[in-house]
């Protein structure tokens, strides 16, 4: 802020984070009935309004189309009578979760007398910074809303339109159910003055979950005043040991890398033990040329592409690193586990590693050694995901190690308090 004042714009934004903490404060202490009861009607509200949302989402497509936005991104961008059924039955879905607030995480009778519990309790604000999906408006504001929290949303300026819709029948769905309208409020303004704004409202926002991709969420982590919860790049890895069942290696492998390339639990690299490397190398590569995957490889790839008649890219140091997103996979052999951990440990950005193997003391040093939210032990990457976990829903997946690691779901949006009751108790 400068130090002749607040803009425009920057006084919209505080005003709005200001009436989503009194909004959280009438929020926090309701019931899970009215909290419920308010989330059916937003689902019956969306089914209901769905032209209108339809019609708003029509002029961000077409906006983007006219921006030659690539069709994937236009996609996901788009919503349909079919897609808007669906996220209202994803909001049903939530009021069918446990819910999280007043569980008691821990307690006793301490020696003196005085009860002990820690209470799960509310967050708060909290604000969500995604991109492009219009769908995660509502994602988002139901997960909030079921964990008695106010959210503050910045959709990316592509589906802001979409987003104004969506946020609208929202908003009138809360007021019809009792509940107050500003505990969900789409931040004002489509400029990334108002994202600055939103990152440095500490006292008035409790914490900021970014979702997208990796520049996204490094902006709002080095830049934001206000506590942030990371949701990580997958640069995720399979590691073949070399005891380990080629057969289930292969489909492991291919599951993880081309089930669906583009989220961050997808397989962006596969280590592979020298021992199993003449015999596992030609399988998976026909496996990730017939599911359409560039391999990125180093020489012994390479020199086994040669020999299959594939043609291999040379992996780079890039490649290691990079979060493709895409129908491409880096690839190296590795003399033994330590180097395979190694590998990964410089290379990881922490969010999911698999090791494919029969040998469990081989799986057992393989977990201890990583760093990462989630190690899978002969089972694909793809299943880092809240509703795979069972958990129903998530917010985001978080690579970070304080508060909430891994699919974040509801418990990971509260935090807690410490209740002690005495009886006339005084400290000596």
């Amino acid at each position: 802020m400068s130090s002749s004042g607040p803009t425009a714009q920057e006084s919209q934004v505080i005003a709005t984070a200001r009436r989503a903490r009194e909004a959280a404060a009438l929020l926090a202490p309701l019931p899970r009935t009215a909290r419920d009861a308010a989330l059916d009607a937003v689902a019956d509200a969306l089914t209901a309004r769905s032209a209108e949302v339809i019609e708003a989402n029509e002029r961000d497509v077409a906006r983007a189309r006219s921006a030659g936005t690539p069709d994937g991104i236009v996609d996901r961008l788009t919503l349909t009578e079919q897609r808007i059924a669906a996220i209202a039955a994803d909001v049903r879905d939530v009021v069918r979760l446990p819910d999280p607030v007043g569980e008691v995480v821990r307690g006793s009778t301490l020696p003196n007398g005085l009860e002990l519990r820690q209470v799960r309790v509310p967050l708060g604000v909290v604000g969500i910074i995604y991109e492009a999906r219009p769908n995660v408006t509502v994602d988002a504001a139901a997960l909030c809303l079921k964990s008695g929290n106010a959210v503050l949303l910045r959709g990316s300026s592509s589906a802001y339109a979409s987003n104004t819709a969506l946020v609208a029948v929202v908003r009138d769905a809360l007021v019809g159910a009792g509940l107050p309208a500003d505990a969900v409020q789409l931040v004002p303004g489509e400029s990334r003055d108002s994202v600055r704004e939103l990152m440095t409202a500490r006292g008035l926002v409790d914490v900021l979950i970014p979702r997208g991709g990796a520049s996204l969420i490094q902006t709002v982590v080095s830049e934001s005043t206000v506590p942030v919860i990371e949701t990580g790049t997958g640069n995720c890895h399979v590691y073949v040991d070399a005891s380990a069942d080629l057969d289930m290696a292969v489909e492991i492998l291919v599951n993880s890398k081309a089930q669906r390339p583009s989220v961050c639990n997808a397989a962006e690299t596969v280590l592979v033990h020298a021992d199993v490397a003449g015999a596992f190398l030609p399988r998976a590569l026909a496996a990730l040329t017939s599911a359409g995957v560039t391999v990125h490889g180093d020489e012994a790839w390479r020199k086994a592409g040669a020999e299959a008649g594939i043609e291999v890219a040379a992996a780079t140091d890039e490649d290691w690193s990079l979060e493709y997103l895409s129908y491409d996979i880096a690839a190296a052999v590795v003399p033994d586990l330590d180097a395979a951990v190694a590998h990964v440990r410089r290379w990881t950005s922490g969010h999911t590693e698999a090791i494919v193997t029969r040998d469990t003391a081989a799986a057992r040093r393989f977990v201890s050694r990583m760093d990462s939210a989630a190690v899978m032990v002969n089972a694909s990457t793809r299943f880092t995901d809240g509703a795979q976990f069972g958990f129903g829903a998530e917010i985001g997946i978080s690579t970070q190690k304080l508060h909430a690691r891994g699919p974040m779901g509801l418990p990971e949006l509260t935090s807690t308090t410490y209740v002690v009751t005495g009886d006339g108790h005084t400290r000596g």
